[in-house]
């Protein structure tokens, strides 16, 4: 008996040990090329972390929030940033949780997102911005704007998510899976094969572009790059997005939001 449990013991151990070395070389091989770099952008010391944002142009302030993605960051609005510079200053955000944004061991929550952005706003831009946000980042745009009217102009969000699926709430079953993609050695497993460089890649195919030959691959290495920095932390976001901490039900907002709001959605 005794001699089985020592085996069990032993054979435990190193399985965590190799599990935590494929750990650390995913994290090591995945920023190798250096994609998503500092140097061009700055560094909002809010309460909860550090929030990297970069801002280019002159004339009225517009805020880009990128959907809600572990592999997401301001990224997403390179090529459209460029052009909404020639006429207004830009500024776009990596969520917290996301991209070289600092990403803690804490549940993400939707309310967590609303403060951020007004905080961002009030403190960094420090006039009414409008607001332009795609995906499941829609409802933090809508839910700031209704809980600070006065801070923010239009907003334009592009492909929201459904109602109905905003309006999930967290339960028993959904703690159970945000409590194993949170466990520091096997939990970060979870999140690694969550997130390869070819599930990302389908994501792309599938949900994101209509023409999947038209993906550059400098994308997906950089969506790779982003959900991979700081050794696997993008779980704690990808745990509370999957057990709906990030959800809330937007309908009385947009009942009591006077604000102009446009609405992009693709076809495809």
């Amino acid at each position: 008996m005794k001699k089985q449990v020592r085996n069990f013991l032993l054979l435990s151990t190193l399985t965590t040990i190799s599990i935590y070395g494929i750990n650390k070389a995913i994290s090591i091989s995945s920023t190798l090329k250096n994609l998503l770099k500092t140097d061009k952008g700055n560094f909002f010391n809010w309460r909860y972390g550090n929030v990297f944002y970069t801002k280019q142009g002159k004339g009225s302030p517009v805020l880009l929030i990128h959907d809600l993605n572990s592999a997401a960051s301001s990224y997403e609005w390179e090529k459209i940033s460029k052009h909404l510079a020639k006429r207004h200053t830009v500024y776009s955000l990596d969520l917290l949780g996301c991209g070289r944004s600092n990403k803690p061991n804490m549940t993400y929550s939707n309310y967590l997102f609303v403060q951020l952005i007004t905080d961002f706003t009030k403190t960094i831009i420090g006039a009414k911005p409008d607001i332009i946000a795609t995906g499941d980042s829609t409802s933090f745009a809508l839910m700031a704007c209704n809980m600070e009217p006065d801070h923010f102009k239009k907003i334009i969000i592009i492909n929201p998510a459904p109602l109905e699926e905003l309006s999930k709430t967290p339960n028993k079953r959904k703690n159970t899976l945000k409590f194993f993609i949170d466990l520091p050695i096997f939990g970060t497993l979870i999140y690694n094969l969550a997130y390869t460089s070819r599930s990302i890649r389908r994501t792309f195919y599938k949900n994101y572009y209509y023409k999947s030959h038209l993906v550059p691959s400098k994308v997906i290495d950089t969506y790779y790059e982003a959900a991979h920095t700081e050794n696997g932390q993008g779980k704690y976001l990808l745990s509370s997005i999957k057990s709906h901490y990030t959800n809330i039900n937007i309908i009385h907002a947009l009942k009591k939001i006077n604000n102009s709001i446009y609405l992009i959605g693709s076809k495809g």
